[in-house]
């Protein structure tokens, strides 16, 4: 029992690593395919993107985000002239693009070009430079989690806001129909004297006809 349970969350562990590997690829960017680094995640492509652009931020850099109806690089984020120093001294040009891989299921895949003086410094780099950048990319995990962690709070938040408005909602129409209910019984009480009194007067009128018969 002990040797299943054990080769089970080896199997996990194992799928959860290999998940988390980076692996070279290409893209069309620029009118041109470019060689990139790519890893699958089994989140959202808004979880993924919000996680660069965080880890970005927090490094100093601000997002350039690729739009225009006629853009045929819609949708891919640029960091220009970026310094990140776990993968090169050299200054780079970041691009990125999220994308969701399968239909059915939530996994993303992250494309990750890097130019330098306009040139794909992938094609440049050495072994050494090329380990680098995986394990930059690799170690984004964590960041993923924590931006799909925000997003879920983000939305339990919407949904709770949701049904505190409704709340809101029924109470309001509550107090508008307890309102309602209060002036109708008002006005039931008035008509109530007003048709007592009418009676009375109904009955002196017929009480003065009969005593003329």
């Amino acid at each position: 029992m002990q040797k299943i349970i054990l080769s089970i969350l080896t199997v996990f562990v194992f799928s959860a690593l290999v998940q988390a590997q980076s692996y070279e690829g290409t893209i069309t960017y620029d009118k041109k395919k470019n060689q990139a680094l790519l890893i699958d995640y089994s989140y959202s492509t808004e979880a993924v993107e919000n996680a660069f652009i965080q880890k970005m931020d927090k490094l100093g850099y601000k997002p350039k985000e690729e739009k225009g109806i006629f853009n045929k690089d819609k949708g891919f984020i640029v960091f220009k002239n970026a310094l990140i120093t776990d993968i090169s001294t050299d200054r780079m040009d970041y691009i990125i693009k999220v994308e969701k891989k399968g239909k059915k299921d939530n996994t993303s895949v992250l494309y990750v070009i890097m130019n330098k003086s306009d040139q794909n410094a992938l094609n440049q780099m050495d072994a050494i430079g090329l380990d680098r950048a995986k394990s930059f990319i690799n170690s984004m995990l964590p960041d993923v989690e924590a931006a799909d962690l925000e997003l879920q709070i983000k939305a339990q938040e919407d949904v709770l806001a949701k049904a505190e408005k409704k709340l809101k909602g029924l109470k309001d129409d509550q107090t508008s129909l307890e309102k309602k209910l209060a002036d109708n019984k008002t006005d039931q009480d008035n008509t109530q004297k007003d048709i007592d009194n009418q009676r009375q007067t109904l009955g002196a009128l017929q009480g003065r006809r009969k005593g003329t018969l």
